[in-house]
């Protein structure tokens, strides 16, 4: 598979460039983007994370952000995209977790708010190394700011609980044990198309690797889109290409063996 006209390129944070277990980028990976910003490959981070979590990487720093699953995208001059979910909606996500006993933390791009923890919305900040903030006016900011994902602890069977009379909203989802939830017209895929728009790129021109099924949209949006080794099965199924578990430097081996850059010895 040639990638010779590839000009950008977007990465999934966690289970992609950094191990879910190690919590950690590895050294070799680190380098990897480095090697790659020095070809001038325009980089950009694709998570689901929120602005103010995206880990600092030292020694490199991505061109363009797309967080909360794409539903708000920006680089160092400007945002180029968002949507947030509607008042409405939230409120309507909130009580709907509420009757199934599900605290929820609410995303603006300045903070995070919960009003209450369980243990897998706690387990789940923790695989970014994050604590849950019990906040006294999560009314407030349901109620004034902007929200661009609400997370909660969930299984997939009560996926329809949250959602119940929602009018435009969604859930992605990486992790078994618990749910983002996103504007229905968002995603990682819109969000791609409208950093490729802005930059005046071409589908064909982007790659992109990811792990888990809230990446599935990401590869479809992209000319060439791949499926770490420890990604979903779900996600290896609409991936272009497989490449090697983020344990084992996936991404390095595979740019390496498409000539994206040299061996790092």
């Amino acid at each position: 598979m040639s990638l010779d006209n590839i000009k950008i390129i977007f990465f999934d944070i966690d289970g992609t460039l950094i191990d879910i277990h190690r919590r950690k980028i590895s050294e070799r990976t680190l380098k990897t983007l480095i090697r790659l910003k020095e070809r001038n490959f325009i980089l950009c981070l694709s998570t689901g994370r929120a602005p103010m979590t995206v880990p600092h990487f030292e020694g490199w720093e991505p061109e363009v952000f797309l967080t909360f699953n794409g539903s708000y995208c920006y680089n160092r001059q400007q945002v180029i995209y968002k949507n947030p979910i509607s008042g409405e909606d939230a409120k309507k996500i909130v009580r709907n977790a509420a009757v199934i006993n599900r605290p929820v933390s609410v995303a603006t791009p300045e903070r995070l708010a919960a009003n209450g923890k369980d243990a897998d919305l706690v387990n789940y900040f923790s695989l970014a190394k994050l604590k849950v903030d019990v906040s006294d006016d999560f009314d407030e900011m349901i109620e004034n700011d902007e929200v661009y994902q609400i997370m909660s602890g969930g299984l997939e069977s009560e996926y329809p609980a949250f959602l119940r009379d929602v009018e435009n909203a969604k859930i992605a989802a990486w992790w078994d044990r618990a749910v983002d939830i996103i504007p229905a017209d968002s995603g990682k895929g819109v969000g791609i198309e409208h950093v490729l728009a802005h930059y005046h790129l071409k589908k064909e021109e982007a790659l992109a690797f990811g792990d888990g099924n809230n990446d599935i949209e990401m590869l479809q949006a992209v000319g060439v889109g791949v499926a770490m080794g420890n990604a979903s099965d779900e996600l290896k199924a609409v991936a272009d290409d497989i490449c090697g578990y983020a344990a084992d430097d996936g991404v390095y081996h595979y740019c390496v063996a498409h000539k994206l850059i040299t061996e790092i010895r």
